[in-house]
């Protein structure tokens, strides 16, 4: 190894002990509605990006998923339970899948209305987020990925969604119902600080920028985006979609320069330039485009498309799966479903080889071959939802269903 070489690597194993130490190190507690004090940015790598403190650092700026590669297996998730976690928003219970033989072999009961499943920030803690639509007593359930088991339920208000902030040190709960963001600490889930979006009714998903500077969420009743700014803790602005009619997922490209935003009444993705906070261009897909999902190579986005415009749509529709191309932005192919159906929220399994994806209409989940699309499906629970495969390859998590890198 050379002397240049050998410098990046310390460099590297310095800013990754750090992010570790900064996770393990419970968050300060400060007034619920207390704006964070900016910190000064750590220095820049040489791939030229200069993360927020505590993030850490992007190995490939031309390619912010390079660590997320099935090679990329990290401690915490090598020895957990090879499992999918299937929440079920109407029967209120997680399915537990055994990946290799595609059998359900565990169920047990959540919370009301379960949303998604949630790796934290750690790779330690899956969080079954049970967000109690139109009730008060929303709840979080740590999951023990290493035995599959619950542990003791958390109040939290309406947990519809759940990130984390790059550093590790809040948990984001993304409080829908109430058009808001609230920060807690990511173990015990005591509230530090939150953030009104008054002007984002129906927030849900999100993704940050590659130096985790600010994220952009989607507004799914308002027919627009919210950039908010994580280090000054604020909303910088809105943006609404020129034909957009109903935003879900949004992912950020390999590159970092631009998000693609899933519109499930669009049809299609919208590609937002992230720094400018424009509308840049529109892919079409399929109907009712919902969850997006980067190849484990990180050149591919898989677009779940719902197969119905409507919240509550009808089992066997018109559900397919696009594969988009990150450099060209443009469809390679799209996989429908056998016989119609309803491809929701899901990801890539470690190796990359298959998409597991809730059919949210049809009490089922789909197992989709990345190479031919050929699809598998499995008998579920009562409206599956946002599902999370384990384990993940990965540094950290960002949240949702495993957004890592």
């Amino acid at each position: 190894m050379n002397a240049k070489l050998a410098h990046l690597s310390l460099a590297l194993a310095a800013a990754c002990t750090v992010a570790t130490a900064a996770a393990q190190t419970p968050a300060p507690s400060p007034a619920a509605t207390r704006p964070a004090v900016p910190a000064p940015a750590q220095p820049a790598l040489p791939t030229g990006v200069q993360t927020v403190p505590g993030m850490p650092p992007v190995v490939d700026a031309a390619n912010l998923y390079s660590e997320t590669t099935a090679a990329h297996v990290g401690a915490a998730a090598r020895n957990a339970l090879a499992r999918v976690y299937v929440p079920h928003i109407q029967s209120n219970d997680v399915y537990v899948i055994d990946p290799a033989t595609l059998k359900v072999v565990d169920r047990f009961r959540v919370g009301i209305n379960p949303q998604h499943v949630v790796p934290s920030w750690d790779m330690t803690t899956l969080w079954v987020a049970n967000n109690a639509e139109g009730r008060k007593d929303g709840s979080l359930i740590p999951i023990d990925p290493l035995t599959g088991k619950p542990g003791k339920a958390i109040p939290v208000d309406d947990p519809y969604n759940m990130y984390f902030t790059p550093d590790g040190k809040s948990a984001i709960i993304v409080a829908e119902a109430y058009k808001r963001l609230d920060f807690r600490d990511p173990k015990t889930m005591a509230l530090q600080s939150s953030i009104a979006t008054p002007e984002c009714d129906g927030i849900n998903h999100a993704d940050f920028s590659i130096d985790g500077r600010y994220a952009i969420f989607t507004c799914e009743f308002t027919k627009s985006l919210a950039k908010i700014d994580f280090v000054e803790r604020k909303v910088v602005g809105y943006l609404k979609l020129s034909k957009g009619g109903m935003p879900q997922d949004i992912r950020i490209s390999p590159d970092g320069k631009v998000f693609f935003v899933a519109d499930m009444m669009a049809d299609g993705v919208f590609v937002i330039d992230g720094e400018t906070f424009r509308e840049i261009g529109f892919v079409a897909t399929g109907k009712g485009t919902h969850g997006l999902y980067p190849s484990r190579d990180g050149r591919k986005l898989y677009v779940a498309n719902r197969g119905s415009n409507k919240i509550h749509g009808p089992a066997h529709g018109k559900g397919s799966v696009s594969v988009i191309d990150f450099a060209t932005r443009t469809v390679d192919v799209t996989w429908p479903v056998p016989g119609g159906g309803s491809p929701d929220m899901g990801n890539v399994s470690a190796d990359g080889k298959q998409l597991w994806l809730s059919g949210r209409y049809d009490n089922v989940v789909y197992v989709f071959d990345t190479t031919t699309g050929a699809v598998q499906k499995i008998p579920v629970g009562k409206e599956p939802h946002g599902l999370a495969v384990w384990p993940q390859p990965g540094r950290y998590s960002l949240g949702h269903t495993g957004n890592t890198r």
